[in-house]
């Protein structure tokens, strides 16, 4: 089922995750248990990861595989399509289309970091908005498009990033998934900002909960995401290496962003995992008790 189906037909906001294929035996077991317990939340749908230039693409279609017809979950798969030529583009897209995939979401991806001897393609893309541009007219997925609510750490401003955002949209995305943002003012402020720039499609915002200060501090400076101070005295307050306190203010921090992010009328949110569990259930678990999933 196309994903903009599903909000049209879901009678409250909407639960999604995100999760990435294991990369090695230990991870895989975590990525299993993660799943069991994820899957029993009844999210509405659920997205793999795929690396640039196509660095995990046997695993994003064994995971999204398994998602789909092992677990009954609806999937959205995402497409890196940095240094990709269009013979690889098609190709992997077409697997998508054998798998029975309904929702991709395009996004250009970073240089991998892991392949030193990386080459891109000669005729690869250079923008999500190229991206879109080739694989719109060749497809009939229900299409995303990634945005960041701080802009995006390579953008030379917030309003070159909105135009690029733009453009993608009027090249045929359906939805917007927005990175993730601590402050729920930069997502809110980023929606006002694209309504007024002529986007009207459902932008689903990103949520990371904070599983450890060293890996918080680590993707906020890969992304460019703020650290607000809030976070800063909360967490130094605890007890050095508590890491189960770290834990439940994580828990409680993203608990109460979706609650205000869902009073601000968000058609649903989606939660970056890190293929771990815990966290999630216990966050999902309050929301649904106070009856806002």
């Amino acid at each position: 089922m196309k994903i903009t189906d599903i909000w049209k037909k879901a009678e409250k906001p909407t639960l999604s995750f995100e999760l990435f294929p294991a990369k090695s035996d230990k991870a895989a077991e975590r990525l299993d248990k993660a799943i069991d317990e994820l899957a029993g939340l009844n999210p509405n749908f659920a997205s793999v990861t795929f690396g640039a230039g196509g660095s995990t693409r046997i695993g994003s279609y064994q995971l999204l595989d398994k998602l789909k017809f092992e677990h009954g979950l609806e999937v959205l798969g995402y497409f890196a399509g940095y240094g990709l030529g269009p013979d690889e583009i098609t190709s992997t897209l077409d697997r998508y289309q054998q798998l029975g995939i309904d929702n991709i979401l395009i996004v250009r991806g970073d240089i991998p970091r892991e392949d030193e001897d990386f080459s891109p393609h000669p005729d690869s893309f250079q923008h999500a908005s190229d991206l879109m541009a080739f694989i719109r007219p060749k497809y009939d997925f229900c299409i995303g498009v990634a945005a960041y609510p701080e802009g995006h750490i390579e953008a030379e401003s917030p309003e070159k990033d909105m135009q690029f955002l733009k453009m993608k949209v009027d090249f045929g995305a359906e939805f917007i998934i927005t990175n993730y943002a601590y402050d729920n003012r930069y997502l809110i402020d980023f929606v006002s900002r694209a309504r007024l720039a002529g986007i009207n499609l459902p932008i689903l915002p990103g949520v990371m909960p904070i599983y450890s200060e060293k890996m918080m501090d680590f993707l906020a400076n890969l992304c460019g995401a703020t650290i607000t101070p809030e976070i800063r005295h909360g967490l130094s307050d605890l007890p050095v290496e508590d890491k189960q306190a770290v834990l439940d203010f994580g828990i409680e921090y993203a608990y109460q962003q979706c609650k205000g992010l869902l009073a601000a009328g968000v058609p649903g949110v989606h939660i970056y995992t890190m293929d771990r569990s815990k966290s999630v259930v216990e966050i999902v678990t309050r929301l649904r008790k106070d009856d806002l999933l």
